[in-house]
């Protein structure tokens, strides 16, 4: 497979611009032309190689190659089923299952969709490492957004940062809600006595969730939410900060009675495409285990 590249034609409004002051308008972070101009990358235009500086002119082709990206020797492909909702040349999207890690950890190091992908990638010649965007928890279900190249990562990740990816959920949280929709504005930090947990607290970082319900039962409430923020167990924590824990969260206090997971799954992403610009929605149906319970009511 060749490697990643990107071509633009000049306008009118380029003319006199030099290189990498066009470069610094498309996004390319300051990272991904040190590798491309110093790590086995290129920049032509008109298809002869130039520097930065070189001053651009209307009609002029700029391409810039990317170099290969290094792949970590650590992280073994696993020949794992992969349900894709989406993939170009850019993003890949997957409907990740229950009981699945994003990345490996200590206590669970095979088995995660990083390694999956790996492995997807070497069968479909992909060369490229793997760039989760959106991360889900172990037990968390539903869709998540992986850029299949560096550049696309970057763009992705001050997509997140400006708060123009938009993540929506559904979870079944304890008990009657006074309110049928609501904001959450807590810090979230670390838990002085644990590595994993986290708690609301005044010097963690600001997290907000946004959450509407969408059927009120008599022992639990099934929830829409929306991340404005991206913090670590966000959703848990701020349910159960709102006397309301996911139903199977033994972290944070939820009832497993009825499921053996913190009941919660991404819905849907929302985002424009950082190369096409259009607008991408994406769905993935709730898992069996969360039907059950609703169909039980």
């Amino acid at each position: 497979m060749k490697p990643y590249s990107l071509k633009w034609k000049m306008e009118k409004k380029d003319n006199g611009k030099d290189i990498k002051e066009y470069l610094s308008e498309q996004s390319l972070s300051r990272r991904a032309l040190s590798d491309i101009k110093f790590a086995g990358g290129s920049i032509k235009v008109n298809g002869k190689e130039q520097t930065v500086r070189f001053r651009l002119q209307e009609f002029d082709v700029l391409e810039i190659v990317f170099p290969p990206e290094e792949l970590n020797d650590q992280m073994k492909g696993e020949n794992i089923p992969l349900s894709i909702v989406y993939e170009d040349q850019d993003i890949i999207i997957i409907d990740k299952p229950p009981f699945m890690n994003s990345i490996p950890s200590r206590e669970h190091p095979s088995g995660s969709l990083a390694n999956a992908l790996v492995h997807y990638y070497e069968q479909t010649n992909v060369l490229a490492a793997v760039h989760i965007v959106t991360r889900l928890d172990r037990n968390t279900s539903g869709l998540v957004l992986a850029a299949k190249h560096r550049h696309a990562h970057h763009l992705l990740s001050v997509m997140q940062q400006k708060q123009s990816l938009y993540r929506f959920y559904e979870a079944l949280a304890e008990g009657v809600f006074e309110k049928q929709s609501g904001c959450i504005d807590a810090p979230i930090g670390r838990s002085p006595d644990s590595i994993i947990e986290r708690q609301v607290r005044s010097d963690g970082q600001r997290a907000v969730t946004h959450f509407n319900v969408v059927n009120q039962l008599s022992q639990f409430t099934h929830l829409k939410l929306q991340l404005e923020t991206g913090r670590t167990h966000q959703i848990r924590v701020h349910m159960a900060h709102v006397g309301h824990p996911l139903l199977g969260d033994d972290l944070y206090g939820g009832n497993q009675g009825e499921i053996g997971r913190q009941a919660l799954h991404c819905k849907e992403l929302r985002f424009t495409h950082p190369f096409k610009k259009t607008e991408m929605v994406f769905y993935a149906s709730l898992p069996i285990d969360m039907k059950s319970i609703l169909e039980k009511g």
